[in-house]
């Protein structure tokens, strides 16, 4: 029978042997095992890395008292595939001792416990650990009961997961963000039984269950979660590689905005070299993540600071190449105000550079189609496309990242991306000057508002239009309804049942479309009599971003910060946005609405600001505060004189469900 290797001080005595294989002796002196050397220089080995790391393993116990929870909800999960990396602790103090915070041995060798540790190792060796441990799962994390010399060596010899009996752990539901996704992670748990994606940001799980393809409530199959498993882990694994674990984000943070980019149906067949490419190419939009502020407004155009600046910034130099400008629209000219707005917008730019610039557009382009015409755009040789619908923001990005030697925006808002632009009017500057003339003129201070979409900037055109009305008119009340939830004829039946005669109403009309119903109008039983109507002028936006190109600015504009993406969101003073007002307008009116349109322009006058009330309070409590574009942009309340409120998500018309699934106010989805 071989001996120790010599130099082997066991508890039995000193044994000189070979180094392959020795005989260990308890304190009792009986024959235990044989064991190699090789297992025992493991040993030594993983007690050097924990000595090395000194902090000892967090207790779950002590987890729940600091966090007074004394007797918590427990649910029983059955057999779990754990990730060894979300192993974190024991339950109990007691047995953390004898571990480091990695889970390496901190009990010396030649000690019952190191005994214990090495034959399990040979065990391993000889033929796998497979008795499933025992733990508890809290915030996702877990904390063995039984079978930590199991996860010690495993985590030592870096696997990947190990089974275990797991018993939940739920904590009662507060206000703390990361309780608020844990909740979040149960409910996607319940349908996915994945538990190895983590996310840093609310609203992630339910996001992921829509970028893989799946409705609300679908219950993943074995096979989705097979393929879930082999795409995220090949993506986490390029991603860390990378250097991913440097950014304080996630590796689910990551691949959630990688999903925004690549559709995952793709992901699930892609090879190893080109996810490695598109995650190399998509590295500058994870890089938004770090940040909860992302966007960078650009309020108005950046050569605009100064007279002479912007005079050399108008000429176009000689040796300039001629560009190449696409648009896609989401209807055609004739039946969409808005592609008809837009439309203007190129023919503007068309006749201003004439012979400088080649312009082409495409019609009844959708979200499913938008990468093939921007594929198309760019073979075509267009180094310019502007999408004028939020529906083409995925295919937008994409097809940035792909070919990054095309300029890509989008017209969208509140939306941060590096590989493209989006871009937006002010309108609500407009609404501003609306409210003030419908509440100037209006006998009995009742006004109604049509809106389409409750996205965002909507709810801004809004409340700007009911503080109008209040500032010429304090009893002036704004009757808020939806052309998304109701046909319009039935919105004009109820207004006229409340005695409502002025009616803010769509911007604008189609070339198809007859009627004026549009605008500020006074609802006349024979015919609408239009009274003032905003104007989208979009040329003067698609003029200034030739020019940034040709002279040479257009880098000027990008954000300087790697954590932040450009929107564009102009104002009255650029002309994107103006009011025309009709010739039935009382004298007075027109000369105040004259003069809060020179001081907006200005820059000195805000309209929200002062002491803001919304419908549930105070919003605003200085006098001499404004609120910040920011918040403006994201605004998600309604001002006090607005009678009416947000629709819920189910109350919308079907076509409406897709564009504010994307572009919606946050609130609406909790409402529905």
């Amino acid at each position: 029978m071989p001996d120790a290797p010599a130099g082997y001080r066991l508890p039995g005595g000193r044994i000189n042997a070979t180094p392959e294989v020795f005989i260990l002796l308890l304190k009792g002196g009986g024959v235990t095992s044989y064991l190699s050397g090789e297992a025992v220089q493991t040993y030594e080995k993983a007690l050097a890395l924990g000595k090395k790391e000194g902090q000892k393993l967090p207790a779950l116990e002590t987890v729940l008292a600091e966090e007074r929870i004394f007797s918590p909800k427990e649910m029983p999960l059955g057999q779990v595939q754990i990730p060894l990396e979300l192993i974190v602790g024991t339950k109990m103090e007691s047995r953390g001792n004898s571990f480091s915070k990695s889970f390496y041995p901190l009990m010396e060798l030649h000690t019952e416990f190191s005994d214990k540790w090495i034959r399990l190792y040979q065990t391993h060796l000889d033929e796998g650990i497979h008795d499933p441990i025992l733990a508890y799962e809290y915030m996702n994390r877990f904390y063995v009961v039984e079978g930590n010399k199991r996860v010690s060596i495993l985590k030592y010899l870096k696997a990947a997961t190990i089974q275990g009996n797991v018993i939940r752990i739920i904590p009662p539901l507060t206000g703390e963000k990361q309780k608020r996704i844990y909740y979040e992670f149960m409910d996607f748990y319940r349908l996915s039984e994945i538990n190895y994606i983590w996310f840093s940001k609310e609203g992630s799980f339910s996001r992921l269950q829509k970028l893989t393809g799946k409705s609300p409530d679908a219950v993943w199959s074995d096979t989705d979660k097979i393929d879930f498993n082999s795409v995220y882990t090949r993506f986490s694994d390029e991603f860390r590689a990378k250097g991913g674990d440097n950014l304080p984000i996630t590796a689910g943070d990551a691949f959630l905005s990688f999903l925004e980019i690549y559709d995952y149906e793709d992901l699930v067949g892609m090879g190893l070299a080109e996810l490695r490419q598109k995650i190399e190419k998509s590295w500058e939009e994870f890089q938004l993540l770090i940040t909860d502020d992302p966007i960078k407004l650009q309020m108005t155009p950046a050569q605009e600071s100064g007279t002479k600046k912007n005079f050399f910034l108008r000429l176009i130099p000689m040796n300039v190449p001629k560009q190449r400008a696409a648009f896609l629209y989401g209807s055609t000219i004739r039946a969409s105000g808005w592609t008809y707005a837009h439309e203007l917008g190129r023919r503007y730019l068309q006749k201003t550079f004439e012979g400088q610039i080649d312009t082409t557009y495409y019609e009844n382009v959708t979200e499913d189609t938008a990468e093939e015409f921007l594929e198309r755009a760019v073979a075509e040789g267009n180094n310019l496309i502007f999408g004028t619908s939020p529906y083409f923001l995925k295919a937008s990005l994409k097809t940035a990242v792909e070919h990054p030697d095309v300029r890509i925006l989008n017209c969208s808002l509140n939306t941060a991306y590096r590989s493209i632009r989006t871009y937006y009017a002010r309108m609500y500057e407009a609404k501003f000057l609306m409210g003030a003339i419908a509440g100037a003129i209006s006998s009995n201070g009742k006004l109604g508002y049509i809106a389409d979409y409750p996205v965002w900037g909507s709810t801004a055109s809004i409340n700007a239009f009911a503080l109008g009305a209040k500032m010429v008119n304090s009893s002036a009340q704004v009757y808020l309804e939806w052309l998304t939830v109701k046909p319009e004829e039935e919105i004009h039946k109820d207004f006229q049942k409340k005695d409502i005669r002025f009616i803010s109403g769509r911007d604008n009309l189609s070339p198809s479309e007859t009627g004026r119903h549009f605008g500020l109008y006074r609802a006349d039983d024979d015919s609408p009599l239009n009274i003032a109507m905003p104007v989208w002028h979009w040329g003067y936006f698609y003029e200034r971003m030739i020019r940034n190109i040709m002279n040479g600015s257009w880098k000027d504009d990008a954000p300087s910060e790697a954590t932040k993406g450009l929107n564009y969101w102009w104002g009255m003073s650029t002309g994107i946005v103006d009011v025309f007002c009709s010739r039935h307008l009382p004298i007075g009116t027109a000369r105040l609405i004259e003069l809060l349109k020179k001081t907006i322009c200005a820059g000195d006058f805000n309209p929200f600001s002062g002491i803001l009330y919304s419908q549930t309070g105070v919003v605003q409590k200085d006098k001499d505060e404004a609120i910040s574009p920011e918040k403006i942009m994201r605004m998600d309340w309604l001002a006090e004189n607005v009678i009416g409120s947000f629709p819920k998500m189910n109350d919308l018309k079907e076509k409406a469900k897709p564009m504010v699934l994307l572009q919606g106010i946050q609130c609406l989805e909790e409402k529905s």
